[in-house]
């Protein structure tokens, strides 16, 4: 079994820390938009009187969570996109 090492050069180094920086950009959108979308969720789709169970709760929570992460992933509301730009020309690498 070989092991084989990699070494990392300035260029392969800032390109890690971009894709690091795309990568957590997107995720605090994904988590922005699912606080923002989570209550509308639950207050459009009760009825009123209605005893919301926890099993559907964590379903509801589950696919705000998915809806969310698409939507960062797409764009969302371009956050993420501003956050890079504004990291990236104030990287001392750039």
């Amino acid at each position: 079994m070989t092991i084989t090492t990699h070494a990392v050069t300035p260029d392969s180094a800032a390109s890690i820390r971009s894709q690091k920086i795309i990568h957590a950009a997107h995720e605090f959108e994904a988590v922005l938009l699912n606080t923002m979308l989570g209550p509308l969720e639950q207050t459009f789709s009760s009825l009123p009187g209605k005893v919301n169970d926890s099993e559907s709760g964590n379903y509801h929570y589950l696919g705000m969570q998915a809806l969310s992460s698409a939507l960062a992933a797409n764009g969302g509301l371009c956050f993420a996109n501003m956050m890079i730009d504004s990291l990236l020309k104030s990287s001392p690498e750039n």
